[in-house]
């Protein structure tokens, strides 16, 4: 299945890895209905496609992502606004934001320019966050009078309770270079060589996993921030299972036993 025609998104599918580009920069890539639905139309092709095994995402134009598209907003309150109308929009996002966390493949954030508010929260839906030592930051929802509803918990997840009340509740603004003191990035940039080395050395490590382990990995990793104990080893001891006795687990084992490379490390480049 090939993926989605799109105009505010563009694709662009390497070796199994694909670069997700948000395209409207004219808004700085804030999240309209439009960009959302061709984005979302992107992450519901890549799941469950393990021939996929990385995703980038980045902005067009220097900017990765101003956070939700005020114009429409405005618009919605200019005509007087309706409570479940706004509800459904503010949903859609959410709903967007759960199909990054939970995409099977490994996701790379690279940030440049800026991540603002929704956009801050969709780069921290990725496993890995690389930022550009100038781009900025914020939070800003409350100094606009609304509320950070759908990535309260995505943040919290990346960065602790204690870090975001202070980022959500003070609208706090900051650059590249500081988000690795609050762990919202992995990697800090200087320029564009610098990122793709680093995104060439991650892709190297995972194509030397395999897909489905990676996928179920993933799995676990998240069911593990609310799941109780007692029932996170049961469930994680499915996927174990699950993992095991599938056709890449056989195969991985049996490489290991004859010192062979699997399949899926084809790709990788590693011997």
């Amino acid at each position: 299945m090939s993926l989605p025609e799109t105009t505010k998104v563009l694709t662009t599918l390497d070796r199994g890895w694909l670069t997700v580009t948000l395209n409207s920069p004219e808004n700085r890539n804030a999240l309209s209905a439009e960009l959302t639905a061709e984005l979302s139309a992107v992450l519901d092709h890549c799941h469950n496609n393990y021939d996929i095994r990385g995703i980038t995402l980045r902005g067009a134009g220097g900017t990765f992502c101003a956070g939700g598209d005020l114009k429409s907003f405005g618009k919605i309150l200019s005509g007087g606004g309706d409570h479940d109308a706004v509800k459904a929009m503010n949903c859609a996002g959410g709903d967007l934001f759960t199909k990054i966390e939970a995409l099977p493949q490994v996701v790379i954030a690279y940030v440049e320019g800026a991540a603002i508010a929704g956009g801050l929260g969709m780069m921290c839906c990725a496993d890995i966050i690389v930022v550009h030592t100038d781009a900025k930051f914020a939070l800003t929802e409350t100094a606009l009078g609304i509320v950070p509803a759908q990535i309260a918990p995505i943040v919290v997840a990346r960065v602790g309770i204690a870090t975001a009340r202070r980022l959500m509740l003070t609208a706090a603004r900051f650059t590249g270079a500081q988000t690795k003191e609050a762990g919202l990035s992995d990697y800090v940039v200087s320029h564009e060589g610098e990122f793709d080395e680093i995104e060439r050395d991650i892709r190297t490590g995972v194509l030397s996993c395999a897909p489905r382990a990676n996928a179920l990995t993933k799995e676990i990793l998240l069911a593990s921030r609310d799941m109780p104990r007692a029932e996170l080893l049961d469930y994680a001891a499915d996927k174990f299972a699950d993992a095991m006795l599938s056709d890449e687990g056989k195969e991985g084992i049996m490489s290991f036993v004859t010192k062979q490379k699997p399949s899926w490390a084809a790709q990788s480049g590693e011997d």
